[in-house]
C-alpha cells in the first residue's frame, strides 16, 4: 500500500542524496513529514472556514504560513541541502509558534508546547550543529514570549481548549517525529544488513583470502576463502596459527612486510611460501604453494574509537602457476645458455683433438712422402708410423666418442644383455690398460671378489664403463700414484669401484661432472688431453641398464667412482639427456674438503 507514496518520495529526492542509503532515508523523512503538514493545512483550511467564518487577519496569516513546508520540500528537492532545509524549517515553525504566543497568552498559549518540538524535530538531522542551532531558537522563541507577553491572570474556557488543542497537536506531530526517527533507524539497520550481506557474498565467492593483522602479524579476521587456500578452517588460522604455516625461512619476510604496511602509507607486496593441508586427509603430507601477499595499513579502530594502533589488512591471492611458470621459464633459459656455453665447449674441445692429431697425421705423412729428400733411416720412419697410427688412433677414439654419446643421448644406443661373468672381463680391462699406466709410472691393481655371480648386461658396454672409468683415472693421476679396481656384491647389485690418487675434482666443477665435453680444471690451455666425454658416456651407458653412478672426491687427494648396477638388468628405453647431480653431505672420514656427489638413474 505505501509503495507508491515511497516511490513519489524517491522521485523528490536529490540525486546527490541519492547515492547513500542512510542520506536518502534522511531526506526521505524530511520530505514526508513537511508533505503531510503541508496538505493537512490544505485540507483542514475549508474545514476551519466553514466551522469558523470569516478568520481573523491572524487566523489566515497562520494557515498561509503553514504552507512554508511544501516550500522546504520543493527547497530540498531541488539543493540538496538537508541542515539548510531543516534549519529553515526550524525558524519557519519558530516565528509560527512566536507569533500565535503573543496574541494568545504568551507562554500560556496553547502554541507553547511546539516550542519543544522545534529542538525535537532537529533529532532526524543526526547533525550537532543543527540540533544546538535549534535549541538555541527553542530557547529564544520561549524567552520572547516570557518578556514581550504577559501570562493573563483568568484562563477563559475557550482558552483551556485550545491549551488541550495545542498540546495534543504538539504530542501528535512529534510522535510523527519519532516513527520518522524510527523509520530511518530501521533504513539504516537494513542498510546494514544488505551492506553485510554484500560483503558476505563477496567474501564467500572471491578466491583472494582478505585477512586483518595487528603488528606483531596476529590475524584478528581471515574471510572464508582461507579455507580453499590452506585446506582448514578460517578460525583455525586466527591469532599467530597462520604464521605457523609460513615456511620457516619466509617468516621473518612476512613480518616484516606486516610492520612495513603498518608503518608505511604504500602497500607492501611479499611472495612467500604456506603450508596446505589436503582436505578430508589429514594424515597426508602437506604440500607448500607459493602465495603472494599485499599489505596496507588502515587507521581503522579495532575494538573502540579510542583505540589508536594501527592496524594491517592483506590479501593473499595463490601464485603456485604462475611461480611455476617462471621457473619453467627460468630453467629453460638457463638450459638455452647451458646449450650454448655445451656448444662453445664442443668447439673449443673437439677443434683441439681433432687439430693436434690432424697435424701430426699430415706433417709426419708429408716427411714420409719427402722420404728420399730427407733421407731417413728405417727406424726414424718407423716412428713416424707408429705417430700416425697413434694419431688416427685418438682421432678414432674421438669420433667413437662423440657418436656414442650422441645415440645414447637420441635414445639409439641398444643394450643387449646376456649372462656372463664379470671377473674375467674386468682382469682383461685391467691387462689392456697395464701398459699405459706402466707408462705414465702408474700402479694399476684390481681387487675383485671371488664369489661374484654372473651379471646378466650388455659385456660390450661394461667394458666401455670399465676403460673410460680407467682411463680417466691414469690421465689425472700424477707419476707415482696408484689406481684401484674393485668389484663386489651388495645385496642384489654389484659394484664395481675405481679410486685414484689423482688431482682429484675442484667443488665449483663438480656440479657439472659428466656434462658433455666438460672436464674439470678445463681450459683452452688445459694440461690433460680429451673430450670431457668420458664420463658422460659411462653415465648415459650406467643409466641403460637402470643402474647408478656416484662420485666423492677431495681436491688433491683422488677421485672415488662406484658403480652400482643390478644383477639382472633391465635395458631402459631412452635415459634423460643429462642426470641430475644431487649433493651429499660428506663422509666422517673424508674431512673438511671432501665432497659426495651421486648422479643417479
Amino acid at each position: 500500500m505505501f509503495a507508491p507514496i515511497r516511490a513519489y518520495l524517491d522521485a523528490l529526492l536529490h540525486p546527490s542524496a541519492r547515492q547513500d542509503s542512510l542520506v536518502a532515508a534522511r531526506h526521505r523523512a524530511f520530505i514526508a513529514t513537511r508533505l503531510f503538514v503541508g496538505l493537512s493545512a490544505l485540507a483542514v483550511f475549508p474545514a476551519y472556514l466553514a466551522w469558523r467564518g470569516v478568520p481573523s487577519p491572524l487566523e489566515v496569516f497562520a494557515l498561509c504560513w503553514m504552507l512554508t513546508p511544501i516550500l522546504l520540500v520543493w527547497y530540498l528537492s531541488r539543493s540538496g541541502e538537508y541542515e539548510r532545509a531543516h534549519l529553515l524549517s526550524a525558524c519557519a515553525l519558530a516565528i509560527l509558534v512566536a507569533l500565535i504566543g503573543a496574541v494568545t497568552g504568551g507562554l500560556g498559549s496553547f502554541a507553547a508546547p511546539w516550542i519543544v518540538v522545534i529542538a525535537l524535530e532537529a533529532s532526524l538531522s543526526a547533525s550537532r550543529r543543527l540540533i544546538a542551532a535549534t535549541i538555541a531558537i527553542a530557547i529564544f522563541t520561549a524567552a520572547a514570549l516570557w518578556f514581550m507577553v504577559p501570562a493573563p491572570a483568568v484562563v477563559s474556557a475557550s482558552q483551556g481548549w485550545l491549551s488541550i488543542a495545542g498540546v495534543t497537536t504538539a504530542a501528535l506531530y512529534a510522535g510523527g517525529i519519532a516513527l520518522a526517527n524510527s523509520a530511518f533507524v530501521r533504513e539504516g539497520h537494513l542498510a546494514k544488513l544488505a551492506s553485510e550481506a554484500r560483503y558476505k557474498l563477496l567474501a564467500q565467492n572471491m578466491s583472494d583470502v582478505i585477512a586483518r593483522h595487528g603488528r606483531d602479524g596476529a590475524i584478528t579476521f581471515i574471510s572464508p576463502a582461507a579455507e580453499q587456500l590452506t585446506g582448514i578452517s578460517a578460525s583455525e588460522l586466527l591469532g599467530h596459527r597462520l604464521f605457523d604455516r609460513v615456511h620457516l625461512a619466509d617468516r621473518p619476510a612476512f613480518l616484516k612486510a606486516i610492520s612495513d604496511a603498518a608503518r608505511n602509507p604504500n602497500p607492501v607486496s611479499l611472495e612467500f611460501r604456506l603450508k596446505r593441508e589436503w582436505p578430508g586427509d589429514r594424515n597426508a603430507d602437506p604440500e607448500f604453494i607459493w602465495v603472494e601477499m599485499r599489505s596496507h595499513g588502515i587507521d581503522a579502530a579495532v575494538d573502540s574509537p579510542a583505540c589508536s594502533a594501527r592496524q594491517v589488512v592483506s590479501v593473499f591471492r595463490d601464485v603456485s602457476v604462475r611461480k611455476a611458470d617462471a621457473l619453467a621459464i627460468e630453467y629453460a633459459r638457463s638450459e638455452a645458455e647451458r646449450a650454448n656455453d655445451a656448444k662453445s665447449k664442443f668447439l673449443a674441445t673437439v677443434s683441439h683433438e681433432l687439430r693436434t692429431p690432424l697435424n701430426a697425421i699430415i706433417g709426419f705423412s708429408e716427411m714420409l712422402a719427402r722420404e728420399d729428400e730427407m733421407k731417413l733411416d728405417a727406424t726414424r720412419r718407423q716412428d713416424y708410423a707408429r705417430l700416425i697410427r697413434d694419431s688416427g688412433e685418438h682421432l678414432l677414439a674421438v669420433v667413437n666418442g662423440i657418436l656414442d654419446m650422441s645415440r645414447i643421448e637420441a635414445g639409439h644406443f641398444e643394450i643387449v644383455t646376456e649372462p656372463f661373468a664379470i671377473k674375467p672381463l674386468i682382469e682383461s680391462c685391467r691387462e689392456m690398460m697395464s701398459l699405459r699406466a706402466e707408462q705414465a709410472g702408474i700402479q694399476l691393481f684390481a681387487d675383485i671378489a671371488g664369489d661374484l655371480p654372473e651379471i646378466n648386461a650388455d659385456p660390450r658396454a661394461l667394458r666401455q664403463v670399465v676403460i673410460n672409468l680407467v682411463s680417466n683415472s691414469i690421465k689425472f693421476t700424477e707419476s707415482g700414484g696408484k689406481v684401484d679396481i674393485v668389484a663386489r656384491s651388495r645385496g642384489k647389485q654389484i659394484e664395481l669401484i675405481v679410486t685414484d690418487t689423482g688431482i682429484g675434482i675442484p667443488e665449483a666443477d663438480i656440479a657439472r661432472l659428466g656434462d658433455p665435453f666438460f672436464q674439470g680444471h678445463s681450459t683452452y690451455d688445459r694440461d690433460y688431453e680429451g673430450t670431457g666425454l668420458g664420463l658422460s658416456v659411462v653415465m648415459g651407458l650406467v643409466k641403460l641398464h637402470g643402474g647408478s653412478v656416484e662420485i666423492e672426491s677431495r681436491l688433491r687427494k683422488g677421485t672415488k667412482v662406484i658403480v652400482s648396477l643390478p644383477f639382472d638388468c633391465q635395458p631402459v628405453a631412452r635415459p634423460p639427456a643429462n642426470g641430475q647431480i644431487t649433493k651429499f653431505p660428506q663422509r666422517p672420514a673424508a674431512g673438511r674438503d671432501g665432497l659426495k656427489v651421486r648422479k643417479s638413474a
